[in-house]
């Protein structure tokens, strides 16, 4: 197909990799995959088939991708997939949510400031002893301390 002397000069713009044309190459990764797959039973021959047929038909990366997107990658076992997705599921219950972690970090830096302004005033009045009013920090962060694991316990019984 002959293209227009406009369109020649044009850049075309694409919106993602998805619209973007496969080569051979990416369908003989593909097709490699899918020899992996049959060959840990994850496909039947006729279905290895069917797919090795769509794959060297396929014409976008779009395409390629729809062929084996049922498919874990290569080498990993039910019960790997099954680990992974149980590690993942306890770095989520773990992970702190945003707000408290706002809140510890705004405490920190209070509690680290008024530290330093304590120390400060302790070593450039050597004569007189200073009330350790940074002490008084420890409270609210004692209360945050309190929220943050009754949070986590509710979002874990919550999680089960």
């Amino acid at each position: 197909m002959a293209y227009p002397r406009s369109m020649a000069r044009e850049p075309v713009r694409r919106p993602d990799i998805d619209t973007l044309r496969a080569a051979d190459v990416d369908r003989h990764k593909i097709a490699e995959q899918l020899k992996g797959a049959l060959d840990e039973g994850r496909l039947s021959l006729a279905e290895y088939d069917d797919r090795v047929r769509d794959t060297y038909a396929a014409r976008t990366y779009a395409d390629l991708l729809r062929i084996v997107a049922d498919l874990p990658q290569p080498g990993l076992s039910a019960e790997e997939i099954h680990a992974r997705q149980l590690a993942e599921q306890r770095r989520a219950d773990r992970r702190m949510p945003l707000a408290l972690s706002i809140l510890w970090t705004i405490w920190s830096s209070l509690f680290v400031l008024n530290l330093v302004v304590w120390l400060i005033v302790e070593i450039t009045t050597p004569d007189v002893d200073i009330y350790p009013w940074p002490v008084w920090v420890l409270v609210p962060g004692a209360v945050l301390g309190v929220t943050t694991i009754g949070v986590q316990s509710m979002r874990r019984r919550h999680n089960r």
